[in-house]
């Protein structure tokens, strides 16, 4: 099956995007969060008619690639293989959903394939692939190899001379791959000062707490060391998030290295910063408890 962008949405998105960039601080804040808890609420429907996803990981991340695709990214969803677009790629491939639920909502294909979640044949698998959906960039899903795969992007980019873009997010268990510090270590060399990786460090990854399993900290001062530009941020504070993205950045300098501080399960208080709900599905009654928290 092969997914066909929406008219009516890409031209939403970009018509929000340009009054995003053009609006006040705090209006461009509130929509954003406006339309991040939108992104959850069909995440949330997704995985609990599918019976299976990531809703911890993906609602740590949402803030995160709601910022991206509405304010940021220039992309075009009626083409999305146009050549000078900004790359993304979505390094914890297992947090797909939110991928998937914010591609929908831009208008790269219906909001109504989202029911087809998980299902046979169904386009939209646990981990995304770019041969089937619209938007992916690359096949994500073994940790540590969606940032090396951005890293030869962003060289790819700074060949052609283009201003292009490239954008990873990773989770932060995921650091414990080494595959991304030779990657770290490449980036540097070749000085992609338009590559950015985006840590989300909500401290958890399957089973335990990251430090508990292979600790990472200080994990400022180890990007430093390998050449990055590094910054923290609020992972859940979408104007610091816009801020830090949409800076401009010349093409020979250093890679920057954003850590977004974040909450696992962000914007429901009973999975907010738990553990078991890396791969945990709501029953019907906590579906519907956390629905009534997001509609708040």
């Amino acid at each position: 099956m092969v997914l066909m962008p929406v008219p009516e949405a890409t031209k939403r998105l970009a018509d929000i995007k340009r009054a995003l960039r053009q609006a006040a601080p705090e209006e461009r804040a509130a929509r954003l969060r406006e339309l991040a808890y939108s992104i959850r609420r069909a995440d949330l429907a997704m995985i609990a008619k599918a019976g299976q996803g990531h809703i911890g990981g993906d609602y740590s991340a949402a803030d995160i690639v709601t910022t991206l695709y509405y304010a940021v990214l220039d992309v075009r969803p009626e083409d999305p293989q146009w050549a000078e677009r900004d790359r993304f790629v979505l390094s914890k491939g297992h947090a797909a959903g939110i991928l998937y639920s914010t591609l929908a909502h831009a208008g790269f294909f219906a909001e109504s394939e989202l029911d087809t979640f998980m299902e046979p044949m169904s386009a939209l698998n646990g981990h995304p692939n770019r041969r089937k959906v619209p938007g992916v960039e690359t096949n994500t899903g073994p940790l540590g190899h969606g940032f090396p795969v951005a890293v030869g992007t962003a060289i790819a980019a700074k060949l052609d001379g283009s201003s292009r873009r490239t954008f990873v997010l990773t989770g932060d268990g995921e650091l414990q791959e080494g595959s991304n510090w030779e990657a770290a270590m490449n980036a540097s060399q070749q000085r992609l000062g338009r590559l950015t990786v985006i840590v989300d460090r909500n401290r958890f990854q399957q089973g335990a707490a990251t430090e508990e399993t292979s600790g990472l900290d200080p994990l400022d001062a180890k990007w430093a060391a390998f050449g990055f530009e590094v910054r923290t941020v609020d992972g859940h504070d979408h104007e610091a998030l816009y801020q830090a993205l949409s800076e401009e950045r010349a093409i020979d300098d250093r890679p920057l290295c954003l850590i977004a501080d974040t909450l696992k399960g962000k914007g429901v208080s009973f999975i907010e910063d738990r553990v078991e709900w890396h791969h945990k599905v709501p029953t019907a009654e906590q579906t519907a408890a956390a629905l009534e928290e997001l509609n708040a």
